[in-house]
């Protein structure tokens, strides 16, 4: 293993769901060699790498399928700032969830129905109010726990929160 594929697996390591531009911007490394040395970790089980729709995110190859479902919502301040508002108060009707994050209705609104599809939050009527309750709480407290100075400090997500309130 070079120097080079130590250093990529460390910064892995220390930002589980870390995305390309990110990695690129830590390492330094140009687009192609960095793809040509990610690949090779790939290959051979060192990362793992999970593919959406627009985005690849980089994970040690410990970290199971529902640890980074969590951490993907994790790494984005506005799903992020849903989850610890839900952590801090349990059961919060929508529009205190939009005070809460201090972002826009639609903005809220698109976050938050993606942490319920992903299965972090669940809704529940009560007196016949919505109501949004933390499902993974232990996942969510342990990932925090383990990962809150490299995970939670990021400020990747501001930009992102803009573009996708249009």
């Amino acid at each position: 293993m070079t120097d080079r594929d130590l250093q990529l697996q460390q910064i892995i390591e220390q930002n589980p769901g870390i995305q390309f531009r990110e990695i690129m911007r830590s390492s330094g490394l140009k687009n192609g060699v960095l793809s040509h040395y990610l690949g090779k970790l790939e290959k051979s089980g060192i990362i793992k790498v999970i593919r959406g729709p627009r985005q690849s995110r980089f994970y040690p190859p410990k970290i199971t399928e529902d640890e980074s479902i969590v951490i993907k919502a994790l790494r984005k301040q506005t799903p992020r700032d849903l989850l610890l508002a839900l952590i801090e108060n349990d059961g919060l009707e929508f529009s205190q969830l939009v005070k809460a994050v201090k972002k826009s209705p639609s903005t809220v609104s698109l976050y938050l129905s993606q942490i319920v599809d992903d299965g972090l939050v669940e809704i529940r009527l009560v007196e016949l109010k919505k109501r949004y309750h933390i499902k993974a709480r232990d996942l969510i407290d342990k990932l925090i726990e383990d990962y809150r100075p490299s995970l939670l400090e990021k400020p990747t997500a501001g930009f992102e929160d803009i573009i996708n309130s249009f």
